[in-house]
């Protein structure tokens, strides 16, 4: 499902890094610290850290090598690293990192919990934990949209495929008891909000025939007839500025904990 970093940027990674960046500046660090950013996909909020937080060096990990060729070639800084790894069996020692953080990725892990427990035996004693997702269910509009057309033509197929209800971790309560079960301590729940607003709606249209995530993938299965439906009800339905733009917003989770 996500293997092509350029069509993840399209889709949904101009976005994280907006994200991102917000992400890094709230959780206020102190500089010269080692971070770990598990689930680091194109380097998004691996760049994030680094222009903002003035590290000492960050690890960036992913199962994908397609994100990581990204990762690599889209972040030369000298304290940056990426290496092929699984959330859930992290190949660090214990207590290796001073912040450990995940931006968009812990609700795409099959084991959350087995993730979570990995970050906290990464994660110094007294060091930060954090991690952030998108409101699938109600706060990410340009997937959220897409959804809610689609299922007034393919009502159930979407109800199986639909992130808001495939993804539950998604929302605060279930996202802050990940952390508090892991074990972290001074666990809170926050929001991220930012504006997505597309140029005009083949901006927003294009990087759904991308097939690079639930929805694009969902698209890509279906008959051009069925897609052109979607499509053509889309338009109809999206706010549209004087200009032409589209005025959209996105939500993100936060949860942050101390490790004991």
């Amino acid at each position: 499902m996500w293997q092509s970093g350029d069509a993840y940027e399209a889709y949904i990674g101009r976005w994280s890094r907006r994200v991102a960046q917000t992400f890094v500046r709230r959780l206020d660090v102190p500089a010269s610290r080692r971070w770990l950013d598990v689930g680091c996909g194109t380097g998004a909020l691996t760049s994030a850290v680094l222009a903002a937080a003035d590290p000492a060096e960050v690890t960036g990990v992913d199962p994908s090598e397609g994100f990581l060729a990204t990762a690599r070639a889209s972040v030369t800084d000298p304290r940056a690293s990426f290496t092929l790894a699984d959330a859930r069996e992290l190949p660090f020692p214990d207590d290796r990192f001073d912040v450990v953080v995940s931006g968009l990725v812990l609700n795409f892990v099959p084991e959350p919990a087995a993730a979570a427990a990995e970050i906290a035996r990464v994660t110094v004693p007294g060091g930060l934990a954090a991690a952030y997702l998108w409101d699938l269910a109600e706060g990410m509009e340009l997937i959220r949209r897409f959804w809610e057309a689609a299922a007034e033509l393919d009502p159930d197929k979407v109800a199986e495929l639909d992130e808001g209800r495939q993804f539950p971790l998604c929302r605060p309560e279930p996202f802050g008891r990940l952390w508090t079960e892991a074990g972290f301590a001074a666990v809170s729940v926050g929001e991220i909000k930012i504006p997505t607003v597309f140029r005009g709606f083949d901006d927003y249209w294009m990087p759904f025939l991308g097939a690079q995530g639930p929805a694009p993938a969902y698209l890509a299965t279906l008959p051009e007839a069925r897609r052109d439906q979607i499509r053509e009800l889309l338009r109809s339905r999206l706010p549209t500025n004087p200009d032409g733009s589209i005025p959209l917003s996105a939500r993100a989770w936060v949860v942050r904990g101390t490790a004991a």
